[in-house]
């Protein structure tokens, strides 16, 4: 709102200035001893006209132009402005006729005269359009970033419920084991839980939180399956990448998709895990065995997570990424390559 109004101001300055030059060029230009003329045009005469030119401007780009042409009132418009610019000449004739008689004896003074009542008129149209055609495309902007950002609102929405509710899956199974690591496990989802209704709401959060995350996550998975399962991670973190951020709750989907699908392997399940950061480039791999027929038995949500964050991927970073996925072999492979900021 301060920026459309300091805009605003500009263009009014802008308009002050342009006019105040305009009316005032004789008085610039030329001295009292020729009558503040310009040429033949007495520096009055050129000031009364510029205060018609101005009339003309402003009568067209703010009344006739969004009353008639806006509306595609085209023979009203054709009318009005015929209207105007005669009604322009009329004023002016009577003006010289009343206060420059002498000018009227000299025909050569007319094309001074009544010809800028046209080219002013021209110009107004042309600003006219100028200004539409900025107004549209702030307004499709606009548009778009709205459409986006409901977009990206929504697509959170749905990552919150759908962890959640992969979690409480794991604290049931723990709760129905009566294992002991229930009370560490609850203290983690908390920890979790924090970070998604709070930390995660901005723009973007630190590199570092994220992972602090994701390594909970898997912490938490851990305490679940403990040696059932084969989770290896590895992340290579340097100081100076704190400074990096990342979009909120960005690689969770991957690492739940491993294991939903990954401990249901019939022979020793594995899980790895690795991220890196170089030049401010995030690699990030996830690798889990998987049966096919496990795949097509899992729920008709399982997909939610990997849909969501392509989207996301293709909302906030557009070229800035790579996304490959590789399911040869019974290996589920995936590789996000991140340009951070």
């Amino acid at each position: 709102m301060k920026v459309a109004i300091k805009v605003r101001y500009i263009h009014i300055t802008l308009h002050v200035l342009i006019w105040s030059t305009i009316l005032l060029l004789p008085y610039f230009v030329s001295t009292a001893a020729n009558g503040y003329a310009i040429g033949s045009i007495p520096g009055l005469l050129f000031t009364e006209a510029g205060i018609i030119h101005l009339a003309i401007f402003y009568i067209n780009a703010l009344y006739l132009y969004p009353r008639f042409y806006n509306r595609h009132s085209w023979l009203l418009y054709i009318i009005s402005s015929l209207l105007l610019i005669f009604g322009s000449f009329w004023l002016k004739h009577h003006i010289m006729m009343g206060w420059f008689p002498e000018l009227t004896k000299n025909p050569s003074v007319y094309k001074f005269v009544f010809p800028p009542s046209i080219v002013v008129f021209i110009i107004s149209l042309i600003y006219c359009r100028i200004v539409d055609n900025i107004r549209t495309e702030r307004e499709q902007k606009e548009k778009q970033a709205t459409q986006l950002l409901t977009e990206l609102k929504f697509l959170r929405s749905q990552i919150s419920p759908h962890f959640l509710f992969n979690v409480l899956t794991n604290l049931v199974s723990l709760a129905r084991k009566k294992s002991n690591k229930l009370e560490q496990s609850l203290i983690m989802l908390s920890d979790l839980m924090r970070y998604m209704l709070y930390d995660a709401q901005g723009k973007k959060v630190a590199l570092q939180k994220e992972i602090e995350y994701l390594s909970s996550y898997i912490e938490l998975q851990k305490l679940r399956f403990g040696n059932d399962v084969q989770v290896n991670s590895r992340i290579e973190l340097d100081k100076e990448d704190d400074l990096y951020t990342i979009e909120p709750m960005l690689l969770i989907p991957f690492v739940e998709n491993a294991f939903k699908h990954g401990v249901g392997y019939n022979e020793q399940p594995q899980i790895d895990i690795e991220l890196s950061v170089y030049r401010g480039m995030m690699i990030f791999e996830v690798r889990n065995k998987f049966e096919d027929e496990s795949v097509s038995s899992k729920d008709e949500n399982s997909g939610i997570g990997l849909a969501n964050v392509r989207s996301r991927l293709n909302l906030l970073y557009k070229d800035n990424y790579t996304l490959t996925i590789n399911n040869n072999d019974d290996l589920f492979h995936i590789t996000l390559t991140l340009k951070l900021v």
